[in-house]
C-alpha cells in the first residue's frame, strides 16, 4: 500500500484502536494498531506511515516519548502526528506540540470529525 494511505494508531484502550481502525479502513486507508508505546514505536519505524495517532498515557512509552523519537529520526520526521488525550488540560496540548505533534485531539472525540481531519491531512 502506498505510504500516503497508511495510518498507525497507538492507544492502550482497545475500543479506541478498533473503532479508529474500522473508520479509517472503511475510508480506504490501511490502519495498523499497537496497544503500548514500545510496540507502537516499533510499528511506526517498520511501516513508516503518513500519519500516526498517539495516545499520551500508555504503558512502556508514552505519546510524548514516541513523538520525540519520531521527530529525531530522519526517515520518520515528516510523519503527521495527532496526539489523543483524555485529560483535556491545556498543558497536555502544549506538551504535545512541544514534543513535536502537529495537533492534539481530546477524548472523547466525534469519529466523523477525526475521519474528516484525517482525510484533509492525507489528501
Amino acid at each position: 500500500m502506498e505510504k500516503s494511505k497508511k495510518i498507525v494508531v497507538v492507544d492502550d484502550e482497545y475500543f479506541i484502536s478498533k473503532s479508529l481502525s474500522f473508520i479509517f479502513e472503511k475510508s480506504g486507508y490501511e490502519c495498523l494498531t499497537a496497544n503500548d508505546g514500545q510496540s507502537g514505536l516499533d510499528l511506526i519505524k517498520k511501516e513508516k506511515p503518513a500519519l500516526a495517532i498517539l495516545d499520551i498515557v500508555m504503558p512502556k512509552l508514552n505519546g510524548y516519548e514516541i513523538c520525540k523519537e519520531i521527530r529525531s529520526d530522519q526517515e520518520l520526521k515528516n510523519i503527521h502526528i495527532i496526539m489523543l488525550t483524555g485529560m483535556g488540560q491545556e498543558s497536555d496540548q502544549k506538551a504535545s506540540l512541544a514534543a513535536g505533534a502537529n495537533e492534539c485531539i481530546l477524548k472523547p472525540f466525534n469519529p466523523r470529525i477525526i475521519q474528516k481531519r484525517v482525510t484533509e491531512i492525507l489528501s
